[in-house]
């Protein structure tokens, strides 16, 4: 179906409905904190250095402890995992918010900190993936992915726009309490989701799994390239903007209107994610590879005309660009690994595409202060388009389409 019925369909299911308003919920005060956060380390320290250091933080323990994650997701109730990844997440933020509204805070207490939420998304991200098609039926999947992705970014339209309010008027302290509430009740909507569980076809053990994980991501040629494009693009685009951009927008057209920006990629995303529901091309997965290039333009325009008019269309159009791939890609993953193993998939994905992430977020700082910041967001948009033009050459990736149904567990 292609109409409004069809859609929305996937929400008639209680078991998925309970999910998405989780992970819709999760992803408010996903929007929020990074926002806050930058600009509670920028009051504190002035310096684009030491807010490199605070976001990398958090992303090199996502990396160290996402494969774990994946492990305990094709291992767990996978429900159960999400809801207390939110508790955890709820702990970290409001100690953060108190650190900062009563005047504690440090570098190395935000650092710490930091560590915390990244460990805890390393727990929760493979789950939440994974977790999408046991609460389906299989010819589902496509508009249950889509509809989790137009809840999400419906989200973070408002919980950027939220956090670059809260950080403007309120300050960053009260934007990171926000976010602790906020986790409280994604914990709750997480503790009515119970799906069947995966039955294990082999015995627990950590380096088996970890193996055998392995070994269905590198059997297919489309996944681990994908991945590790997406390890430039990841590092190149993050890097630029959430370190580089509050430092610029700081110079010029200010916090609130950073929030807005930010808000207007997500409000891309959201009408992507609704033409994604409604049609994808046979060989979706190219297509969405190739539009990522786009993600390319805000950066330029950061670096050459940071005005905030060309910023929020460069971030819309970016934002549709990145929804065509980002459910191109989960469907291609739920549909192609065996169920028993996808969490371990998504980790090892999660793994690549993140991998560079804190060397991007960390060092971009003091390339921009060596090179200029114009000259550092140019060579990071030419290295993104470099990157997603490679993975487009790819043969499997220029030939892999849908499949009819997801593959089973492994017999």
């Amino acid at each position: 179906m292609t109409g409004s019925a069809g859609i929305l369909a996937p929400l008639r299911v209680p078991m998925f409905r309970r999910l998405a308003i989780g992970r819709v919920t999760t992803y408010i005060g996903n929007a929020v904190a990074p926002v806050a956060l930058a600009f509670a380390v920028l009051d504190l320290t002035g310096s684009v250095v030491a807010l490199g250091l605070v976001v990398g933080a958090r992303s090199i323990a996502t990396v160290l402890l996402l494969l774990m994650g994946g492990v305990l997701a094709d291992r767990l109730p996978r429900g159960v995992i999400l809801q207390g990844a939110s508790l955890a997440a709820a702990v970290s933020q409001a100690a953060t918010a108190l650190s900062v509204l009563l005047g504690f805070a440090t570098v190395p207490l935000l650092v710490v900190l930091s560590v915390v939420n990244g460990a805890v998304a390393a727990v929760s991200l493979p789950a939440a993936g994974a977790l999408t098609p046991q609460t389906v039926p299989p010819a589902m999947i496509r508009q249950a992915n889509a509809v989790v992705r137009i809840g999400i970014n419906a989200a973070l339209i408002g919980g950027s726009s939220l956090g670059g309010m809260l950080a403007a008027l309120a300050g960053p302290g009260w934007a990171m309490a926000t976010t602790a509430v906020v986790f409280l009740v994604a914990s709750f909507c997480y503790a009515r989701v119970r799906a069947p569980e995966i039955a294990a076809t082999e015995p627990t053990r950590p380096l088996a799994d970890l193996r055998a994980g392995w070994s269905e991501f590198t059997a297919r040629t489309w996944v681990w390239t994908i991945v590790l494009a997406f390890m430039v693009v990841n590092a190149a685009v993050i890097g630029g903007l959430q370190v580089l951009g509050p430092s610029i927008a700081d110079a010029t057209f200010g916090r609130l209107a950073w929030g807005f920006i930010l808000g207007a990629q997500t409000l891309g995303a959201l009408f992507g994610a609704i033409i994604a529901s409604r049609w994808q091309p046979r060989r979706a997965l190219l297509f969405g590879t190739a539009l990522i290039v786009l993600e390319a333009v805000p950066l330029l325009v950061l670096a050459h005309a940071p005005a905030v008019i060309p910023m929020l269309i460069a971030m819309f159009v970016g934002g549709i660009a990145t929804e065509q791939f980002a459910i191109a890609w989960d469907v291609s993953l739920q549909e192609n690994i065996p169920q028993d193993r996808l969490a371990r998939v998504y980790s090892y994905d999660a793994v690549g595409s993140f991998l560079a992430i804190p060397l991007g977020e960390i060092a971009v700082g003091p390339l921009a202060t060596q090179f200029g910041t114009a000259t550092t967001l140019t060579a990071l948009a030419t290295l993104t388009a470099l990157a997603i033009l490679g993975a487009a050459l790819v043969p499997s990736i220029r030939s892999l389409t849908r499949s009819p149904t997801p593959i089973p567990a492994t017999p």
